[in-house]
């Protein structure tokens, strides 16, 4: 059988699939549960020092249907904010999960508003519990940006590395940057937080968006007293951006782990982004959606790609696509070079089957 579990900035995984930070890892119980149903490991939701400044609405969620009706959901869209349960805890919950599950990868998503204290402090008291690694939310893009949090942060290389240096200073656990993608240069961030010390970084977080407008109110959705906002967008209909910028961090950022996501529903939707670079995958509205079971036939699904194509690891998938991503000026010129290649073949043939005529014609006057 293949080897399923990869070693990512020396943390362990038994397989590459992880539960991203958002409702699948709202609290301890939900983690302990994920460990037990088999997932590689999990980010828990966002955390922050002060959960009386996070305020929750109801409704927060939207759905876009495909042709299939209401079970086809194609794209999903949210305005819920990061953790708004006590950071103390929080920290009791991840530690106590870690002293169950100690060879289990739990990874613990942090922000904070733009203070050195306030970050050190956080990536201090919560590496005490035991956590295996921290992801940074320098991305989510709302809700808190009007904070000079999340998407804000990412969205400035300057701040982005700021960041990543005052967390790098204190850390001594593996830290990944979680990209935005609502920008346009995903690299710049990318490059500012490595250069800052970040071991890895994980993209994308949800696209900015507005999930539809009620035509009979005309008011847009999900909606609030009659109000909304522009929330993250998720689930199948966002994989193409994902997969491109996944793609274009790994080739900027050779150096990085990177932990890709975007409309993971499947184990083939996994595999191409461990194609194109990822060395996790990590899955959140896919889970919502189908359940902490899908986990099941991630596995097997994996483990019979790689049988059948040969592979002895996981880590054997990583950046296979890579080398035939490149610009449109050198596709013009392969395909010069194809038909250039075709012709020559082409004249080659004829000439070939006229030395054969020649040669027939001489036996037979002979």
């Amino acid at each position: 059988m293949a080897e399923l579990s990869i070693e990512v900035d020396g943390m362990r995984f038994p397989n590459p699939f992880v539960l991203a930070s958002g409702p699948p890892g709202t609290n301890g119980k939900v983690i302990e549960r994920s460990f037990e149903l088999g997932w590689g490991g999990i980010v828990c939701k966002t955390l922050s020092l002060d959960n009386s400044l996070v305020h929750n609405t109801v409704p927060r969620y939207g759905k876009l249907h495909g042709s299939g009706g209401k079970k086809d959901v194609i794209g999903f869209q949210n305005i819920e904010l990061i953790s708004d349960r006590p950071f103390d805890l929080w920290l009791d919950e991840l530690s106590a999960a870690k002293q169950k599950y100690p060879r289990h990868v739990l990874i613990a998503s942090i922000m904070e508003e733009c203070s050195k204290d306030a970050w050190q402090e956080i990536t201090e008291r919560t590496q005490a519990t035991g956590v295996d690694g921290f992801e940074l939310n320098l991305s989510c893009p709302h809700g808190l940006p009007e904070r000079k949090m999340g998407a804000a942060m990412g969205q400035d290389p300057e701040i982005t590395a700021q960041v990543v240096g005052w967390v790098t200073e204190v850390a001594t656990i593996p830290v990944w940057a979680k990209m935005t993608p609502n920008i346009t240069d995903i690299t710049l961030p990318g490059k500012a937080a490595m250069g800052a010390g970040a071991n890895g970084l994980s993209a994308i977080n949800t696209i900015l968006s507005t999930i539809g407008i009620n035509l009979d109110t005309f008011r847009p959705m999900p909606t609030v007293e009659g109000y909304s906002e522009p929330g993250g967008y998720s689930g199948r209909a966002v994989r193409p951006i994902a997969l491109r910028q996944t793609m274009e961090l790994a080739r900027a950022c050779p150096e990085a782990s990177i932990s890709g996501m975007g409309g993971i529903e499947s184990t083939e939707d996994a595999l191409q982004f461990m194609a194109v670079g990822a060395h996790t995958v990590q899955i959140c509205t896919g889970a919502m959606l189908q359940g902490y079971g899908m986990i099941e036939d991630l596995l097997a699904d994996l483990d019979a790609f790689l049988e059948q194509r040969g592979f002895a690891s996981t880590r054997d998938l990583i950046g296979k696509s890579l080398p035939w991503f490149t610009t449109h000026a050198e596709l013009v010129r392969h395909q010069k070079e194809a038909k250039r290649e075709k012709a020559g073949q082409a004249g080659r043939d004829e000439m070939w089957q006229g030395d054969i005529a020649s040669e027939a014609d001489s036996l037979v006057t002979d």
